[in-house]
């Protein structure tokens, strides 16, 4: 009897073990279909991670996992626009940094679908801009949650204009040969910022500033002008356009950033948070801490 009590007990944790597994480091397959809970100063945020982008979604509940969010500050907050955390250095031991800590920087390949759009309670991937980051990746840290409220048609045609100027320089920043002096110009300056000035190269110098003024005779953004004149121009589709002018959004970020999730309880923190005093550059004069984050069991909000 004790044997077959301890045979059919193996069985159960067999099957139990089966049922979970980790898919990658500090990744379950059970966290896959659960909510991330993340306790703030202001109140509890619970936010859903999108199947559709699994690179952010894993990406995003190994840090959870590894209690890497827990205790950082909220250092970008911008009232109707995006509260945004995940800088290292805003940790209560850290010495604040606003690019973060480069030790600890990572990117991830941009996933930006064409269903997924910044709606009011988004979860969006922080990233550089402009010519330093020609393939839209994202930061593997820093995330925003999208606060602004409702627009009109005239501010949303404002918005799509916006988005359709950074589609035009997209391209143009990626044609061959602009890419090409693009890449060369950023990978030396990598380099150079590694080292303490005192010790460039003459010929670095010449080298990286060479390249940046042959960069600015390609005139990008006149280029982009006349980009926008023959492509065929992205229009925001209906169902997200009545979304934008009924619950809210920051449209003008579309197809630009990567969304991997949503807020769907806590959006009166978001809010709490987004009207915080800050100072000129939108962190809080008063930290507003994440106390903790953690994945939990998904229920209907």
């Amino acid at each position: 009897m004790k044997l077959a009590t301890a045979f059919i007990f193996g069985c159960f944790l067999l099957f139990l073990s089966g049922c979970d597994k980790e898919i990658e480091e500090n990744v379950m397959k059970s966290d896959l279909s659960k909510d991330v809970e993340m306790v703030t100063d202001y109140g509890t945020i619970i936010m859903r991670l999108s199947d559709k982008t699994p690179t952010h979604r894993n990406n995003f509940i190994k840090l959870v996992n590894q209690k890497f969010y827990d205790s950082i500050a909220f250092h970008r907050v911008i009232e109707n626009f995006v509260i945004q955390a995940g800088n290292p250095t805003t940790k209560p031991s850290e010495l604040f940094k606003g690019n973060g800590d480069p030790e600890l920087s990572y990117t991830i390949e941009a996933e930006i679908k064409p269903t997924l759009f910044h709606k009011r309670g988004a979860l969006g991937a922080a990233r550089t801009g402009h010519i330093s980051n020609r393939n839209r990746s994202s930061s593997g840290l820093q995330f925003y949650i999208v606060q602004r409220g409702s627009y009109v048609d005239s501010t949303l045609n404002i918005a799509l204009e916006r988005v359709n100027k950074q589609l035009a320089f997209n391209t143009i920043i990626n044609s061959p040969a602009i890419r090409v002096d693009i890449d060369k110009y950023i990978n030396l300056k990598e380099k150079l910022e590694l080292l303490k000035e005192e010790n460039y190269t003459e010929k670095d110098t010449l080298l990286l500033n060479s390249l940046n003024s042959k960069i600015d005779l390609y005139n990008i953004d006149s280029l982009a002008d006349n980009e926008i004149e023959n492509m065929k121009k992205y229009k925001f589709p209906d169902a997200h356009s009545k979304v934008y002018k009924t619950i809210g959004g920051t449209p003008h970020l579309d197809q630009n950033y990567t969304i991997f999730g949503e807020v769907v309880k806590g959006m009166n923190i978001v809010d709490s948070i987004a009207v915080v005093k800050t100072n000129e550059d939108g962190k809080p004069i008063n930290d507003v801490r994440i106390i903790s984050v953690k994945m939990i069991k998904r229920i209907s909000y």
